[in-house]
């Protein structure tokens, strides 16, 4: 396929995307241009479209790379900067380690996955949480601390025999592996 066929190619996939997401265009000079509002727009309103659960892209305006990992990780860089940090310095270094790791295509999924389960608590939560005022709410949260607590402690003993099973079958497959090949280990 010659240059012009796969930059036609990658055009119509791109404006087939375009139909159900934002392009966000990030130039040389670190500006970001909406294409779907013809503005400039920030890392703030970026960080807004998260929020709303808007779905975007960000491309390199010359190369049409995909940038959006880069700048969701920019803006977590500086949420991390500017107050109270999510992750401690343990939590980052162990996320680190994780890299060149054999298990680090199944961490992705896992943080993915636990990820997902605290958002559905969250917004089950605030469902129920829409006809209470702020001073109920508050009261509400101080009763449920040791609740939501006790949630996240069954899903991390989940996790852990999750992985244990995993780690075992594993281990079963490789010594299957090195019988079926004569070696004994």
């Amino acid at each position: 396929m010659n240059h012009k066929a796969k930059q036609k190619g990658a055009e119509t996939g791109a404006e087939t995307r375009a139909d159900t997401e934002r392009v966000i265009k990030k130039y040389p000079n670190r500006r970001l241009y909406d294409t779907s509002t013809s503005s400039y727009i920030t890392l703030s309103d970026i960080k807004a479209m998260v929020m709303a659960s808007e779905p975007f892209v960000v491309r390199d305006a010359k190369t049409s790379d995909d940038l959006t990992r880069s700048i969701l990780l920019q803006i977590i860089l500086e949420e991390e900067a500017a107050g109270s940090p999510m992750f401690t310095t343990s939590v980052l270094a162990n996320i680190i380690r994780f890299y060149g790791h054999a298990m680090q295509g199944f961490m992705g999924g896992y943080l993915e996955k636990n990820m997902q389960s605290l958002q559905d608590m969250q917004a089950a939560m605030s469902g129920s949480s829409k006809a209470m005022s702020p001073e109920v709410w508050t009261q509400f949260m101080g009763l449920q601390t040791p609740a939501v607590q006790t949630l996240m402690n069954k899903n991390l003993e989940q996790s852990q025999q999750l992985f244990a099973q995993m780690q075992e079958q594993m281990q079963k497959q490789t010594e299957q592996m090195l019988a079926n090949m004569g070696i004994k280990r």
